[in-house]
């Protein structure tokens, strides 16, 4: 429990991605945003339950893909119909999708509970013929999905340029010509067509920030699905949509990770 109470905090500083191990918790930032831990920043520090050590250390860029694949990445079918691999492994079994994703330094294959969660959402969602919005695209996993899914037009934003690259990579590679990749991030939508369908898998914090441009660049009685966070910010990601008139459809929760279906009316 106390290291999901740290992730979850960890996350909303710009943490985005974690091990957990032997010896505690590895937690990864990009070294131009990282800042000194301290008990303003992460609370649960200040815990009389727990004493804690912290270390940090640079580390160098690598092929993260090829360490990914070696060590983490294997085939995972979601929702009995969606099955996502590496493009060098096998099929072991045969599903209705089945997507291709080299993650390189984005995120997205899979295996975390929030893009399995928001697999999920789409599997059971009817994009036919949708302008749909990939927000914070990562490997483009969600946003390759939607395309087999039916939606006619889908665009993949993400702030990362290593994101950019990796989703572009990752379209090829499932010959996927419905989408295109953005680098930058909310207020580009401001400039652009309404969509139909968003799909956003970022963290709290930002999803509070960005709620009212997807707000204004959805159509009505469109539908949003919302992840990246814990099941504990559901209040306030919540209230943030009711704020804004949205209809709650649909949460989903695995190991306290949620995604959440709202439509604007």
């Amino acid at each position: 429990m106390a290291r999901e109470i740290l992730i979850a905090q960890l996350s909303q500083e710009g943490y985005d991605s974690f091990m957990e191990t032997d010896e505690g918790l590895e937690a990864y930032i990009k070294a131009e945003i990282h800042q000194t831990l301290n008990s303003e920043t992460i609370p649960f520090l200040d815990s009389t339950n727990y004493t804690f050590q912290i270390s940090t250390e640079d580390v160098e860029e690598k092929n993260w893909n090829e360490e990914w694949e070696k060590n983490y990445f294997k085939p995972i079918v979601i929702g009995d119909q969606c099955l996502v691999r590496s493009p060098f492994h096998e099929s072991p079994v045969s599903a209705k999708y089945e997507i291709l994703i080299e993650p390189r330094m984005a995120f997205g294959t899979g295996y975390h509970e929030t893009t399995s969660l928001m697999i999920e959402h789409l599997l059971e969602s009817d994009l036919t013929g949708l302008n749909t919005l990939d927000m914070g695209c990562g490997t483009g996993i969600l946003g390759i999905l939607a395309c087999m899914r039916g939606a006619e037009q889908v665009t993949g934003i993400d702030i990362d340029p290593w994101a950019v690259e990796n989703a572009i990579h990752n379209l090829s590679v499932n010959k996927i010509t419905k989408m295109n990749i953005q680098k930058g991030d909310a207020s580009m939508l401001k400039s652009m067509k309404p969509f139909d369908f968003v799909l956003a898998n970022i963290n709290r914090n930002i999803l509070l920030e960005d709620m009212d441009r997807y707000h204004h660049s959805i159509i009505r009685n469109g539908q949003i699905i919302l992840s990246g966070f814990y099941a504990a910010d559901i209040e306030k990601i919540d209230a943030k949509a009711q704020s804004l008139g949205w209809t709650n459809l649909l949460i989903k929760e695995q190991n306290n990770w949620v995604a959440v279906s709202y439509r604007r009316p």
